[in-house]
């Protein structure tokens, strides 16, 4: 495949299309907002943070496809703590505790998502503390909600020209097959899991790591469009660079939603002690480009390289809000 043609089959993917509709949200949002309700960082973050002593609240949600939830139920539920807790961790912070809303046509219909939900609560060790069921719905949907605790923010608003950009990924899983989901998580070690995603608050906390955030559904490229965006900057990437699992189609990787995955932003000076913390932890982590003024998003390969998208032209997820 051309680079070229990557350029076009991230642009025409689901996980981008999906993204996209934040743009709306944003806008309607931010119309007539009073500024009495701003918080610690713009609408748009993974999580909401909420000044709280010496600290930050951090509160997130999760909303699943319903093709999502019938087709993989207990997956569905084990992704709704695995991915909030992915935005706590993505923030800086630690998480506290989640609630779920389920529906579903029946009681049989919802107990393997329930199953999956309880299932990723124990191996992350974030109590289930309540929620909202119904059980005589048309169609089977969930969505999970997360509250957590930061010390030191990280925020994909904090990205500057001039950054490294790094991307880290748990290459240690295998592809829930046909779909685009690299599962690390599942059967891992849950002591592991859960140190793994301590790495994120440590480098806030040690300055270490100003900007970061979780790779979605988007994908490693996408994830870092929504940075990149957010923070009004630019980058190039080199797609050759970013960490892949042995005889994965580069095309099909760029666009994977990993289980363990984040795209950082932080000063050249840090890239080496951040590299050898994801190391240490057997964790797949590189640098992958250099945050720049401007808004264009480019992709290199060799000597090929590719405008991907320039968010100044066409908002990719702040629409309005920009």
């Amino acid at each position: 495949m051309t680079l070229t043609a990557l350029a076009d089959t991230l642009r025409a993917s689901r996980g981008f299309a999906h993204k996209r509709d934040i743009a709306a949200a944003l806008t309607r949002l931010a119309a007539g907002r009073p500024k009495s309700l701003d918080q610690a960082v713009p609408v748009g973050d993974d999580c909401a943070a909420i000044a709280d002593g010496d600290g930050h609240l951090l509160f997130a949600i999760e909303g699943f496809v319903e093709d999502f939830v019938a087709q993989m139920p207990w997956f569905a539920g084990y992704c709704g703590v695995m991915v909030n807790v992915s935005d706590i961790a993505a923030m800086g912070g630690r998480p506290i505790a989640v609630v779920d809303a389920i529906w579903s046509r029946d009681a049989a219909g919802a107990d393997p998502v329930l199953e999956g939900l309880a299932t990723a609560a124990e191996r992350y060790r974030v109590p289930l503390v309540g929620g909202h069921s119904n059980l005589r719905a048309a169609s089977g949907q969930l969505a999970v909600a997360i509250v957590g605790r930061a010390q030191r923010l990280l925020s994909s608003f904090n990205a500057r020209p001039g950054d490294a950009l790094v991307v880290a990924i748990d290459l240690r899983g295998e592809f829930m097959e046909p779909h685009p989901f690299w599962n690390a998580s599942t059967s891992a070690p849950a002591e592991r899991l859960r140190a793994d995603l301590e790495l994120l608050p440590e480098l806030a906390e040690a300055g270490l790591c100003d900007a970061a955030k979780d790779i979605s559904m988007a994908g490693s490229i996408g994830t870092t469009l929504m940075l990149l965006e957010s923070s009004g900057v630019g980058a190039e990437i080199d797609v050759d660079a970013v960490p892949r699992p042995a005889g994965v189609p580069l095309d099909r990787w760029l666009q994977a939603f990993p289980s363990f995955g984040f795209v950082l932003s932080l000063r050249p000076q840090r890239l080496g002690e951040v590299l050898a913390r994801f190391a240490a932890r057997g964790i797949a982590a590189a640098e992958v480009g250099e945050v720049q003024e401007g808004s264009c998003l480019s992709l290199r390969q060799g000597a090929q390289r590719v405008l991907l998208w320039d968010h100044a032209e066409q908002s990719f997820i702040r629409g309005a809000v920009s």
